[in-house]
């Protein structure tokens, strides 16, 4: 594989989100950033998973339907995105449901976007019975690849004002309660990524544009450009910036504990068809079962993207992204979008390509310095303060 094409290719499964550049022609040169580097290898893969994103080309759905007696509030449809919106979708819909008298209320599913809006209900005085087919660590949610990435793989076809608006405010409600997480305890942390380029990039450089453009000002952190001699990467330039990873196992399993430690239940069922519904005795219900409601609620729009992720061994001192994402449970590599495809199997061709990808790319890394500390992530000076969040709560 010829080496240009792979560096260009460099960090996957990250928005290109760019502030500015800096820089000038005949600057110092900056310390070097010491990073261990991942080691790839066949011997060191231990899993690959395969979940079903729930994508609408029009985006997610958030809206109250009337079913007989009963309040339906859809939650479903969020794509690559699930994980990073769940508190943002979740907050809003509580907050419609606080438009009814009623303080019951029970929501359909069991992963982020489902125990997200139960905690966001039961933060507002509800008491909620989570009804799900699949608990963590089963769930869809559980297989995703734990990066803050609202934008993506939300939508492909082009958004209305209205749902733009919705969808900014529920990515800034994310991204503020994910910072106020950050810790051990709930799997949320501050992580630097990098992308390689051989040109010295400009504030152009964006590569999903697209999906970049959808988010709000304050939720693309500026990037720093590192110069030759700066960075352990085989191309003359690469480009750093802070995101949030959240980790899918110790995340849920937090979420879950929680929601049941402040009286919430948890029944394992199955509903087939809206009239199911009927026998509940809540009389408002939050549809957040993702590819479920294509089939409960008929909305054809409704398709799976699949996605597939092969972990290697955990490396605690990776602590960066780069075509990867380091998590306690294994260095996630992957992933990849399949849309309209329903099958579970494992791909054995993608697998491979994923893996070798990876033995190639860290191979032409430099090795990490024995003699210096290894770089740490921080968060971007731009982030919201934790007053500032519960500050918005009230």
């Amino acid at each position: 594989m010829d080496r240009r094409r792979i560096l260009k290719t460099g960090a996957l499964a990250g928005l290109g989100l760019a502030g500015c550049v800096g820089g000038t022609v005949g600057r110092p040169r900056g310390p070097r950033v010491n990073l261990a580097r991942v080691d790839a290898s066949w011997d060191r893969v231990t899993r690959t998973t395969v979940g079903l994103r729930p994508h609408r080309p029009s985006g997610f759905v958030l809206r109250a339907q009337r079913l007989d007696a009963k309040t339906v509030i859809h939650n479903y449809g969020h794509g690559g995105a699930g994980l990073s919106l769940s508190l943002g979708t979740g907050r809003i819909a509580a907050d419609i449901a606080l438009e009814h008298e009623d303080r019951t209320a029970a929501v359909l599913g069991c992963g982020a976007v489902g125990l997200g809006t139960a905690r966001q209900l039961q933060r507002r005085g509800f008491d909620v019975v989570i009804y799900a087919m699949a608990l963590p660590p089963d769930t869809t949610s559980n297989k995703a690849w734990g990066g803050f990435t609202p934008a993506s793989g939300l939508l492909s076809d082009d958004p209305s004002p209205e749902w733009t608006a919705q969808f900014r405010k529920a990515a800034e409600i994310a991204y503020r309660e994910f910072q106020s997480m950050v810790g051990r305890q709930y799997g949320v942390s501050w992580i630097d990524a990098y992308n390689t380029s051989e040109e010295l990039p400009t504030e152009t450089d964006r590569r999903e544009l697209g999906e970049a453009a959808l988010l709000p000002p304050e939720l693309r952190p500026g990037r720093d450009i590192l110069y030759p001699g700066e960075h352990p990467f085989p191309t003359p330039y690469a480009m750093r910036r802070a995101t949030i990873r959240i980790e899918p196992s110790i995340y849920l399993d937090a979420m879950l504990a929680e929601f049941r430690q402040l009286g919430g239940r948890v029944v394992v069922r199955r509903f087939d068809r809206p009239r199911d519904l009927m026998t509940l005795e809540q009389a408002i219900i939050v549809n957040c079962t993702g590819l479920g409601a294509r089939s409960l609620f008929d909305d054809e729009d409704l398709i799976p993207v699949r996605g597939q992720l092969t972990f290697l061994v955990p490396q605690p001192e990776v602590t960066y992204r780069y075509g990867c994402m380091p998590r306690s449970d294994g260095i996630a590599l992957g992933s990849t979008r399949e849309r309209g495809v329903w099958s579970l199997e494992v791909d054995e061709a993608a697998r491979e390509r994923m893996v070798e990808r990876a033995i190639e790319r860290f191979s032409e890394m430099r090795p990490a310095d024995p003699r210096l500390p290894l770089a740490a992530s921080r968060a971007p000076a731009s982030a919201p303060s934790v007053s500032s969040f519960f500050g918005d709560l009230s």
